[in-house]
């Protein structure tokens, strides 16, 4: 039996192992660093040390690479860079793309995918279909990440330093206010429970001697004065019972012996228990965190082009495909007043309510605000859709032996197999429909280099 490798991809923005060349279109450093540490640093980013753009994107270094940016649109003729990373058009960008690839560990929009032959696509069973025009709603579709409303974290610590001496908090386990967690031997508050009693002992002292001095005063034997000082002494001993009480009510503790217990301040799921037995604690120690999870928190990535149709109070359908598509409702409770300067995006925040506790901590989902009117849209069958990571792909094919892929934005599930995309690919374009997972596993970091399919041939 023989192996007939019969699918070679190459993705040309992995090129950069020409980096590193003179030439004479240079990025000034910055005048509070020298030359030398400017080049260090662009290297640890993955830069290219002469030019400061990402050393995959070097159009000086690689000028081979140059067509491919031309022949896209994303060309800046006046300093020979793609204007996407151009560092003189946008310095703030620090000569990489808008959408950080290292950040999501996805493709970047455009990446190509040439196959080796012209017939490959075929043997490799890839089938493409045209893009239809969609309904057009007016909607941004943008990712959402689901995680704990901050309102409804509870860090739990102990309230004196000691020995836990019992530790009931499950991780995972739901509890409800009140709940004993933890059992702690305190020297500190074993003090404080002798001085209560000593403090009890001087209230009733106290008391008595005022007592009696009050009916001295009565007969005419003692003086007010007496009375008055015997009074002073009840309320002064009185206060600093009052004191350790609180004090001790405050801990937890209760009888005697030094022990107190820690009490879950909510109702909620332990996510994380670092008590354990015999192991000594002080005020600072983190024990428990309890979280609330009958209400969630999605975090939306609104595209900064869209931020001026945003607006708090508005409604947002989030889906949850890794629920089946369940849909959940909310409106946005708030947005950041800052632009992430790799994603260009900002965080709009919309509270859910997680009846049956179903949404999780760092979950991914689609998120659709409707902002009235309407917009160009295209429909693709669902099979066109690929997710590496957190971002949906789909592949256009550009030629017979090429594609390329397109970070995508889906709009809605128009019933069927169909899908609405809101951006990525355009009305006409042909979009690959089966076979689109090999192409996805060709162009996600850990597989570039490792795609070749075989075939047992006898």
């Amino acid at each position: 039996m023989r192996r007939l490798p019969i699918l070679v991809t190459i993705v040309l923005l992995a090129v950069a192992s020409a980096c590193g060349k003179k030439d004479e279109t240079k990025v000034p450093a910055a005048p509070d660093l020298s030359a030398a540490k400017t080049k260090d640093i662009r290297e640890a980013a993955g830069l290219c040390k002469e030019h400061g753009v990402l050393q995959a994107l070097c159009t000086k270094c690689n000028p081979k690479l140059a067509p491919i940016f031309q022949a896209k649109g994303d060309w800046c003729a006046e300093h020979g860079f793609p204007m996407s990373v151009c560092p003189i058009h946008f310095p703030e960008r620090g000569g990489k793309p808008a959408v950080d690839v290292s950040a999501d560990d996805a493709p970047a929009d455009g990446t190509k995918i040439i196959l080796k032959g012209k017939d490959t696509a075929r043997l490799a069973g890839i089938e493409t279909t045209k893009a239809v025009a969609g309904q057009g709603r007016a909607e941004i579709a943008a990712p959402v990440i689901i995680s704990y409303d901050a309102a409804r974290v509870a860090q739990v610590t102990a309230r004196a330093p000691g020995v836990v001496k019992q530790v009931s908090g499950e991780l995972g386990s739901w509890v409800s206010a009140g709940t004993t967690l933890a059992v702690i031997e305190s020297a500190a508050v074993s003090g404080d429970q002798s001085r209560l009693a000593a403090a009890r002992s001087r209230v009733q002292t106290a008391e008595a001697s005022y007592r009696r001095e009050a009916e001295l005063e009565k007969k005419g034997i003692s003086a007010s004065k007496e009375v008055q000082a015997a009074q002073q002494s009840l309320r002064e001993a009185s206060a600093e019972l009052d004191s350790l009480r609180a004090a001790l009510r405050g801990v937890g503790a209760t009888g005697s012996g030094g022990r107190y217990s820690v009490k879950a301040p909510v109702s909620g799921i332990v996510t994380q228990r670092t008590a354990s037995l015999a192991a000594y604690v002080d005020s600072h120690t983190p024990l428990f965190e309890i979280v609330d999870t009958s209400t969630m928190l999605g975090e939306v990535a609104i595209p900064e082009a869209e931020l001026g149709n945003v607006k708090t109070g508005m409604p947002v359908v989030i889906v949850m495909d890794a629920l089946g598509g369940r849909e959940f409702r909310g409106s946005i409770a708030s947005i950041a007043p800052l632009v992430d300067p790799q994603t260009r995006t900002a965080k709009a925040r919309v509270r859910l309510p997680n009846t049956g506790g179903m949404l999780r901590a760092n979950m991914y989902g689609q998120a659709r605000i409707a902002v009235g009117g309407t917009r160009t849209s295209s429909l693709v069958p669902q099979g066109a859709i690929q997710r590496a990571k957190s971002v949906k792909l789909a592949f256009v094919r550009l030629k017979p032996d090429e594609f390329e892929a397109r970070r995508v934005q889906v709009a809605s599930n128009s019933g069927g197999n169909m899908v609405e995309l809101a951006s990525g690919v355009e009305v006409g374009e042909e979009i690959v429909v089966a076979g689109s997972f090999l192409l996805k596993t060709e162009t996600l970091k850990d597989s570039i280099g490792a795609g070749c399919c075989e075939a047992d041939s006898k």
